[in-house]
């Protein structure tokens, strides 16, 4: 073999070195673009959850008040049978914590 020859060999392992960076560089600029992704989606996932979150709480807030002026109204339309009824309430309670 020829010096010339030797010369060559050796540059063609230093081309595939080369080769090996470049293409470890693109798989580490793709693992990072990947996880920039995951990232972002991660993120919208979780801002419309909170949205949700937010939506139903208020449903749920809307609710209770909508109840709450419902049994208002009935107390000061039947007071006396309102007054029965949690006396009924309050006796089943009691009996039912008494036993367990």
């Amino acid at each position: 073999m020829s010096r010339s020859e030797s010369n060559q060999g050796g540059q063609g392992g230093g081309g595939q070195e080369g080769g090996l960076r470049d293409t470890a560089q693109q798989v580490q600029q793709n693992i990072r673009d990947m996880g920039g992704q995951v990232r972002d989606a991660a993120t919208e996932q979780y801002n419309n959850l909170r949205n949700q979150a937010t939506e139903y709480f208020q449903e749920g807030r809307e609710r209770a008040q909508e109840w709450e002026q419902n049994i208002e109204q009935y107390v000061q339309e039947k007071p006396i049978q309102s007054i029965l009824i949690a006396a009924g309430v309050g006796m089943l309670l009691g009996i039912l914590w008494k036993r367990s």
